[in-house]
This record gives C-alpha cells, sequence and structure tokens, in this order.
C-alpha cells in the first residue's frame, strides 16, 4: 500500500494523541483531604508545607501525608493520613491550651500587608519549621479596636513570613520594651513607635481571640548549664546538667542536639567550655560552663637502700643486698619502671642487685631506675631513683694441703706438744689461713687428718705415735682459729706404708731440691716418708700433697733415722 505525502503528518499526530491519552489514562486521580480545626485560628501544614488557617479542604495526591495543625499556645496536632485516588480523608484537630500566662516585660511586632487573603500569611518567629509558628498575619495587623497583637519578650528575632509555604519575608526584627515595631512585609521597611500598654497589662494567656481581635503572647525561652565537680584531674568523670525552658531547638558544643533538659557524664582531656544554645520562638539563650582538667602528673621514686654490697667467691654469692624501689603517681594511668616494664599507679617492688660483669676484682657499679608517668591528657613526669653496688668477685681461695712430717718418735707420750717443728707449723698456718677463707666459699667443709708410723716399733707404739701425731696436727690448727668439729682425726699406725718405689717417685717429681745425703741413703728418705700425717679436704675429697720438705731448715731433725734430743726439736719448733 502506498500513502500519499501529506498523509505522513496525520498519522503522526493520531500517534501522538494516542499514546497522550494513554499516559493521562495511567496517572491516579487526587484525593482531597479535609481539615477541621479549634480553635478556628489553627494553621494547617501539609507535608510541613503551609496551608492556610481554619478548615481546609484541598486536593492532595494519592499517598501518606504528614498532617500538622498548630497555633501558639495549644499543643501541637501532628497526624499521618493516607490519601486514595478519588476519595476524601477527613481529619480533626482539636487543639488543647498549653502553657501558663505570661508575665512582662514585653514588646509588640505588627505587621502590615494588603487586607485580602492576610490570613494566609504564616507568621514564624526563630525558625522555619511548624513549632516555631505563632500565627498568621489576621491576627497581628492593626491597631485599632480591639487590638490584634503579637506580643514578645525583647529580643532580636529572625522573623519568617511564607504564604501557602513559599517565603514571602524574612528578616530580622529588634523589639524593645514597650515598643511596637511595624514590618511592612512588601518593602521590608521597619519603623518604632511606643507601646505604652504593654506596661500596663498584667500576666497573660497565650492566646485569645474575638470579635475582630486577637493575642498572641509569646513566652520568653530560659536556659541554663552546669557542671560538677568544676575542675578534675585527667580522666576523672564530671556531670554536666542542663535544662531550657520554652525552646524548641537546644544544642551543647561538643555534644550536637540534645534535649530540653538531661545531664551526661563528661570526661574531656582538656579543659572545655560547654555553650548551650537553646532557640523557640520567644527568643535565644545562651548559656556556659567551663570544666577545668588538670592534666598534671605528681610522681615520686625511691632505692632503699641507696648502697648495696655484693661479694662472689667462685660460682657462689656469698653475700648480695636487694633494694626496694617504692613509687607512687597521681593523675597518672599510664606508669613504668624501667627497667622493669608497666606497674601500678603506686607500690613497692624489691629488685636484686648484681654487677653486669663476671670478671674477677672490685664491683664499683651504679644503676638507675627512671619511673615514667603519664595521662591521656598530655601530662607527663619522669623521676630517676640510683643505686651504688660496691664489693667484689674473688676467685675460690686455694687449701694449701701439705703433709705434714715429724721426727721419729715424736711427739712421746711425755710431752706430745714436741715434735711439730717450725717449717710444718708454717705449712700448717698456710692451710689454717686458706681453709678459713674457702670456708666463706664451702661452709660445710671440712679437715680429715690422718697420721702415720715408719715401720720400726711395735704396732702398739706406732698406733699410738701416728695418733698423737694426727692430735697434734689437729690442736695447732684449732690455734690458728679452725673450729674444733671441722677437724677429723684418725690413726693408721704403721699400716698403709708408702713403699719405697712411691717414695722414690715423689722424690723424682719433688719440687724441692734433694739434698746428697737424702739420695746416698735412701732408707732413711722411705722411713722419713712415713712418718707423716695426711690432711684431706673434704667434701672434695682433695689429698695432702706428700712432698718431703727437701729444702726446710729443720730438714735434717726431720729426716734422721735415729730420735733426734728433746733440745735439738725444741730448739727448731
Amino acid at each position: 500500500m502506498r500513502y500519499s505525502s501529506f498523509s505522513t503528518p496525520i498519522l503522526l499526530l493520531s500517534a501522538a494523541v494516542l499514546l497522550s491519552s494513554a499516559l493521562l489514562a495511567q496517572e491516579p486521580k487526587p484525593g482531597r483531604l479535609k481539615v477541621s480545626v479549634s480553635p478556628s485560628e489553627a494553621y494547617t501544614f501539609l507535608d510541613l508545607k503551609g496551608i492556610g488557617p481554619g478548615d481546609q479542604s484541598i486536593e492532595v495526591a494519592p499517598g501518606n501525608h504528614k498532617v500538622m495543625v498548630a497555633t501558639y499556645g495549644f499543643k501541637f496536632f501532628q497526624q499521618d493520613v493516607d490519601i486514595e485516588p478519588g476519595q476524601t480523608a477527613s481529619v480533626t484537630a482539636n487543639l488543647e491550651p498549653s502553657g501558663a500566662p505570661v508575665s512582662g516585660p514585653r514588646g509588640r511586632i505588627q505587621f502590615e500587608v494588603g487586607m485580602w487573603k492576610a490570613g494566609d500569611y504564616a507568621v514564624f518567629l526563630n525558625g522555619k519549621t511548624p513549632e516555631y509558628f505563632v500565627g498568621h498575619i489576621d491576627e497581628f495587623n492593626n491597631n485599632i479596636g480591639w487590638k490584634q497583637e503579637l506580643i514578645v519578650p525583647p529580643g532580636n528575632y529572625d522573623v519568617t513570613v511564607t504564604r501557602h509555604g513559599r517565603v514571602a519575608w524574612s528578616g530580622k526584627v529588634p523589639v524593645s520594651t514597650n515598643q511596637r515595631v511595624i514590618v511592612n512585609i512588601s518593602n521590608g521597611h521597619q519603623r518604632t513607635k511606643k507601646w505604652s500598654r504593654g506596661s500596663e497589662l498584667g500576666a497573660m494567656n497565650r492566646f485569645k481571640a474575638g470579635t475582630a481581635s486577637a493575642s498572641v503572647v509569646v513566652s520568653p525561652v530560659s536556659g541554663s548549664i552546669s557542671v560538677n565537680p568544676a575542675k578534675i584531674n585527667c580522666s576523672q568523670p564530671a556531670e554536666l546538667k542542663w535544662a531550657s525552658v520554652e525552646t524548641i531547638d537546644s544544642d551543647i558544643t561538643h555534644m550536637g542536639q540534645i534535649p530540653r533538659e538531661g545531664q551526661a557524664t563528661i570526661s574531656p582531656k582538656q579543659t572545655t567550655s560547654y555553650d548551650l544554645n537553646a532557640t523557640g520562638p520567644g527568643g535565644i539563650v545562651n548559656s556556659s560552663t567551663t570544666l577545668e582538667v588538670n592534666p598534671a602528673v605528681g610522681a615520686q621514686l625511691e632505692a632503699s637502700p641507696a648502697e648495696v654490697r655484693y661479694r662472689r667467691i667462685g660460682d657462689k654469692v656469698i653475700s648480695r643486698g636487694d633494694t626496694t624501689l617504692n613509687w607512687s603517681t597521681s593523675n597518672a594511668d599510664s606508669v613504668s619502671v624501667q627497667p622493669t616494664g608497666p606497674v601500678d599507679a603506686g607500690g613497692t617492688r624489691s629488685i636484686p642487685i648484681v654487677p653486669t660483669t663476671s670478671a674477677e676484682g672490685a664491683v664499683d657499679e651504679n644503676f638507675t631506675y627512671s619511673l615514667h608517668a603519664s595521662n591521656v591528657c598530655g601530662g607527663s613526669e619522669t623521676k630517676t631513683a640510683s643505686v651504688h653496688l660496691t664489693g667484689s668477685i674473688e676467685p675460690i681461695p686455694t687449701v694449701l694441703l701439705k703433709s705434714i712430717y715429724f721426727p721419729t718418735d715424736y711427739p712421746g707420750q711425755a710431752d706430745p706438744s714436741l715434735g711439730l717443728l717450725r717449717s710444718q707449723q708454717e705449712e700448717l698456718s698456710n692451710l689454717a689461713a686458706g681453709f678459713t677463707k674457702y670456708l666463706e666459699y664451702d661452709p660445710d667443709a671440712k679437715l680429715s687428718v690422718t697420721g702415720y708410723a715408719d715401720e720400726r716399733g711395735p704396732n702398739d707404739f706406732n698406733q699410738s705415735l701416728s695418733d698423737r701425731r694426727a692430735q697434734r696436727v689437729r690442736e695447732f690448727l684449732v690455734s690458728k682459729g679452725i673450729v674444733e668439729d671441722k677437724i677429723e682425726t684418725s690413726a693408721a699406725g704403721q699400716t698403709q706404708q708408702l713403699d719405697k718405689e712411691a717414695v722414690n717417685q715423689l722424690q723424682t717429681n719433688n719440687p724441692n731440691p734433694v739434698p746428697e745425703a737424702h739420695v746416698k741413703n735412701p732408707q732413711a728418705t722411705w722411713l722419713a716418708y712415713n712418718r707423716r700425717t695426711d690432711i684431706i679436704l673434704l667434701p672434695k675429697n682433695e689429698s695432702s700433697a706428700r712432698f718431703y720438705p727437701n729444702q726446710a731448715p729443720d730438714s735434717d731433725v726431720l729426716w734422721q733415722r735415729a730420735k733426734p734430743d728433746p733440745k735439738i726439736v725444741a730448739q727448731n719448733q
């Protein structure tokens, strides 16, 4: 089929008409909202948009809507309403009076606007939401007859006038006591006149309406804020309290929006001011309080004693001193003592003081301990305490263990003290000095002394002789300060003789050169070696060296086979 050239526009137009009709058919029909109010001056808001005063019947798009009915001096009415397409929903708002009568001082705001539809103009003081609505201009626009008055506390007001939800005029209006401010909303001009009637009025109800008269009396705003205590240490809590009256919105710096009254526990890290800002139709109130935060940290550290002694012999500590650290802090939440680490805010701790070196020698060191305390508020304090350590690290004392030799047949029964010659006394003196020091290292150490006799003579005689030799050594050691119970004695008599080969070996290894006479008479040397006492250090079981004192001045007296004359023995003793 073919189309003529003029048929194409007709087809396009027809398609557009059909499409438009389809779209219109899909749009839901509006519904209607009827609002009945009491008192009749009450103003209706739909979804926060001003509609007007008195009863209302308006076309509304389908869906859920928020209805608010307000007038100053009454509890606001609020209700959610579902609007069905093509249906009418009704809302009845009977407002209940609220608030006590209001006293002065006071001033007045009057508005000038065209005679028609003055009631459509909604007046808001210090805010733009319905909560700040105080009435409509038809209630505040003349000063004749019975008056139509908006009476407010003295102050500066942010005034907003809307009509059908749109701002018609806004600006600041200063109001003084017993003054009437006249605002022309068409051009914003303001002029002020005396209002002497303000001083004549007593307490007034917040809302009053009559024939061709109305008065809305706005209550002043008040508020206060306080903190207790007013000064705290770091991390301590304080109680912040506030209250405001006749306010809609309230906030506190550092906290944001708050209810009209309440309290909160606070613990700032620095001195902080809290400013309460509360706003209502009757004005804006500001109140402030300051919480002073003390960040200063207190700290004390002491080491007692400050002088400590230390002594170690070999691998054993003979004496070691400890020191006690005593510390206390205040206004701190983090405390550490170095080098020990974190600690409680206050306390004591015993610290062992030991040298940092193990080398033998004198000990002379200083140790420093540091207390650091801080808090989250930026406060900190550091204290130190020093300990002086003195003493010594000593080697294990050497006990010079040498066997002790006696002349033939000495000591005798008649004089048991005779026979310990001078050279042997010197050896025992050295042994006693070393053993006395050794007892500091090992308090349980003991000496075991065993006496011997050469083979000459009867067994009983030699047994008694060897016992006297052991006892004489014991007596001498005791005379040098060794406690008796530290020395054990025994007598071997002529038993356990050193054989000649052993003596020859000892003489070969003897660090003392052997005299020629001793070499020529090995029998006498062998006998001399068996006239001895051996000494053993217990519990180490370390035995005395059995080297004969070849070079001692009294060596020949000890060595000779025959019994020496007592006078000679006494001279060498």
